[in-house]
C-alpha cells in the first residue's frame, strides 16, 4: 500500500484542500508501472468522493494532464523573447549561497535543468531571482505555484481543461521527499480563477499577499 495526497480546489487560503488516500502501490520505475500507481489511486479516490480527477504529469494517461506538466507547460521569459518550460525557470531562478540564478538552465531541457549539479553544490539555497525581480522562499511552495500560475494565465487554451476537473494529482509528488507539486498549483488556479483572483498573479510580491 501507499498514500498519496489528491489536491482539491477550496475558497479560502490556501486555496486547495490536500486529501491522503490510500491504493494498492505497483513497484518499478516504467511508465506502465506508473500509470497502474494512478488508476489505482484514482480508483481509491473516487470510493469515497464525487467529481472528476485529473493527473497532471508527463506520465498521465489523459492528454491535458501531460499538456500541463511543468516539463511541458511553456512561459514567456521576456528577456529571451521566448517561452520556455516551467521546470527551467524554477530550476534557472534558484539562487544560493555560492551561486545563481543560473539563467542558462533556462534554455536546457527540463530534466537536464532539472539536474544540473550547480544546484546542488551552491550551497543552501537562500531565494530566487526572476528577470530581475528578488523573490524570498516563504511561504515555501509559493515561487513555484506563482510561476506555474503565470504559464496558465499564459495559455488559456491549456488552463480551461482545468475547469472540467474536481481534483488533482501528480503521481511523482511524495509530500515526505518533495515540496512542490503541480497538481497543488493547478487547484490553486482554479480556485483562484473561480474568485476573481487572478489578478493578483501579476506580480509575485502581489501573490504572496494572497498566502500570508
Amino acid at each position: 500500500m501507499a498514500n498519496r495526497p489528491v489536491f482539491i480546489p477550496t475558497k479560502r487560503r490556501p486555496y486547495y484542500e490536500m486529501v491522503g488516500v490510500d491504493f494498492s502501490f505497483n513497484p518499478g520505475f516504467s511508465v506502465t508501472q506508473k500509470q497502474k500507481n494512478i488508476i489505482a489511486l484514482h480508483e481509491a479516490y473516487k470510493k469515497g468522493q464525487d467529481g472528476e480527477i485529473l493527473e497532471i504529469s508527463s506520465k498521465s494517461l489523459q492528454p491535458e494532464g501531460v499538456a500541463l506538466s511543468a516539463f511541458n507547460l511553456q512561459t514567456f521569459i521576456p528577456s529571451l523573447n521566448c517561452r520556455v518550460p516551467v521546470e527551467c525557470v524554477y530550476q534557472g531562478s534558484k539562487v544560493f549561497e555560492h551561486g545563481g540564478p543560473y539563467t542558462d538552465l533556462y534554455l536546457k531541457t527540463p530534466r537536464e535543468a532539472k539536474k544540473d549539479l550547480r544546484l546542488q553544490h551552491s550551497g543552501q539555497m537562500i531565494a530566487f531571482c526572476y528577470e530581475g525581480e528578488n523573490c524570498d522562499t516563504y511561504p515555501v511552495t509559493c515561487f513555484y505555484d506563482w510561476l506555474y500560475i503565470r504559464a496558465l494565465i499564459e495559455n488559456p487554451d491549456i488552463a480551461q481543461h482545468l475547469l472540467k476537473y474536481d481534483a488533482f494529482t501528480d503521481i511523482e509528488f511524495n509530500p515526505n521527499k518533495s515540496i512542490n507539486c503541480q497538481a497543488r498549483a493547478a487547484a490553486i488556479y482554479l480556485s483562484l480563477y473561480k474568485s476573481g483572483l487572478t489578478a493578483f498573479v501579476d506580480r509575485f510580491s502581489d501573490f504572496k499577499v494572497l498566502f500570508m
